[in-house]
């Protein structure tokens, strides 16, 4: 069997223990369902079983264990239960790519460029090392080509982007940079040291996608989805300090905790009439204005 098949089979076996306890009986009738669907041959000894935990425990840092009074296998996950998903995730991704010679007329893929994901590895290995890195960068909104030399602090993802987090030598201030704009990579061998009082976790604790803070502190955000978009909200919360305050049949009321960056209030506008800013005020009236424009752009 190949290495591919047999991570593969991690993955059904955790999506398995993902949803509920299972006994071997039962995991191995998921695999045989699984071999049939995809043309693949998973299924498993007991023996091979019992590898496969230590190798899942490995790779994932997923821990299966039994319990002996049941007689069913459950999943338990370290702390970096999040970066973990994602690793399966992408590994159930790729897999479903895998039959796409098989499935091409049932599976629609996104038409997009590519994201910049080529420089990952170089990033990850300057970040890792403490090399101070330089690249040719493009913004948006200057259509000028500018050489960047800076120390790679960290990596960042958002709405299907990576961004590089690092502190630019020319004016020493922490910068985001998109990994699509950034051309001919260099990692060099001058080293850097990270202040000791900077922390990436703290420094987007209060932000909404790749956006620095715009202001001192954060506000307090209330929000009113309506009954539809609320269930979006809940399933997908809009930032980890949301909390809910109403939630009935008429509306989703929820409190979060941010900086209004541009990222935050272009999200806003994204969800159109389906939610509504009850505080503060002075992002109200920036909606107000907002509407105002977009309602000239189309009188006659």
């Amino acid at each position: 069997m190949s290495k591919r098949e047999s991570i593969a089979r991690y993955s059904i076996i955790i999506n398995k223990l993902k949803r509920q306890p299972a006994s071997f009986i039962e995991i191995s009738e998921t695999l045989a369902l699984e071999s049939e669907l995809q043309g693949y041959d998973y299924n498993v000894s007991k023996r091979t079983f019992s590898r496969d935990i230590k190798e899942i425990a490995s790779l994932y840092g997923a821990y299966i264990e039994y319990d002996q009074s049941k007689k069913k296998y459950y999943l338990e996950m370290d702390c970096n239960a999040d970066m973990n998903v994602r690793m399966l995730e992408a590994f159930d991704t790729f897999n479903v790519l895998n039959l796409t010679d098989r499935l091409s007329n049932h599976i629609h893929f996104e038409k997009r460029k590519p994201q910049g994901t080529d420089n990952l590895y170089g990033l990850l290995h300057a970040i890792k090392n403490q090399f101070r890195i330089k690249f040719i960068y493009q913004k948006y909104l200057d259509p000028g080509i500018h050489e960047r030399q800076v120390e790679p602090y960290a990596l960042k993802e958002f709405k299907n982007r990576w961004y590089v987090l690092a502190r630019d030598i020319r004016d020493e201030r922490v910068k985001t940079f998109a990994l699509d704009r950034l051309t001919e990579l260099d990692i060099t061998k001058r080293k850097f040291k990270v202040e000791s009082c900077y922390n990436v976790d703290e420094h987007y604790k209060y932000s909404f996608g790749i956006m620095s803070p715009n202001s001192d502190k954060p506000e307090e955000i209330i929000l009113s989805f309506d009954p539809i978009q609320g269930k979006y909200a809940k399933s997908l919360p809009w930032h980890q300090s949301q909390e809910v305050l109403i939630d009935n049949e008429d509306e989703l009321r929820v409190k979060l905790t941010l900086y209004i960056t541009h990222d935050f209030y272009m999200e806003l506008l994204s969800n159109g009439d389906t939610v509504r800013v009850i505080e503060p005020a002075n992002l109200i009236e920036k909606l107000r204005a907002n509407s105002a424009c977009v309602l000239a752009m189309y009188q006659e």
